[in-house]
């Protein structure tokens, strides 16, 4: 490799090569696994982070998609990506949301109302704004259960591992949220 003289001190500096290194095979094995995990999985990914209240599901998600991405190598299993992937998007959420709260505490005038676009309000029916409005009325927990179980339908082994909590904690959260759904939904009728 040539060496280039620094002009202020005369001290030999490598040159920079003009071409690209060739690619580390873990690194492509990474991409394609990243490639694959994203067409399989982010439109669920968006959706879970939508149910969950994230106030910006598209940067939750991709930061999950980044998060994956630095601890690619450290993963265990690669089978295992997608039950870390919703983990993390359940966990990022979580932590937009409390920031969010204690962030509007400190905030001295009332933040205004987020009012559903006319599109979107036109699209749905009745009953869902109503189900969706009940939904978002839970405490976290309960909603990332019943998100978890009944919009993904995993089992309480896995929504247990994506929050980070006991299965006994899973049947907790679920059954007092859909106690709480079933009241907002019957006192609609």
């Amino acid at each position: 490799m040539r060496q280039h003289l620094r002009p202020d001190s005369g001290t030999p500096v490598p040159a920079v090569p003009l071409a690209p290194a060739a690619s580390d095979p873990a690194d492509l094995e990474r991409e394609a696994g990243l490639a694959r995990l994203f067409e399989l999985h982010y439109s669920s990914m968006l959706r879970l982070a939508v149910l969950l209240g994230a106030d910006d599901p598209e940067n939750v998600v991709a930061e999950a998609y980044y998060q994956i991405y630095r601890k690619w190598r450290r993963l265990r299993d690669t089978e295992a990506a997608e039950a870390y992937l919703r983990s993390t998007v359940c966990n990022l959420t979580r932590m937009r949301i409390r920031h969010l709260q204690v962030a509007r505490r400190h905030v001295e005038k009332p933040a205004e109302e987020l009012v559903a676009s006319a599109e979107s309000t036109a699209l749905l029916r009745d009953d869902q704004r109503v189900l969706i409005d009940a939904l978002q009325q839970l405490p976290a927990r309960q909603r990332e259960a019943l998100v978890l179980r009944h919009w993904l339908g995993l089992k309480e082994g896995e929504i247990a591992a994506a929050m980070g909590i006991s299965c006994g904690s899973v049947k907790t959260h679920t059954a007092r949220g859909l106690a709480a759904l079933t009241q907002a939904m019957e006192a609609r009728r």
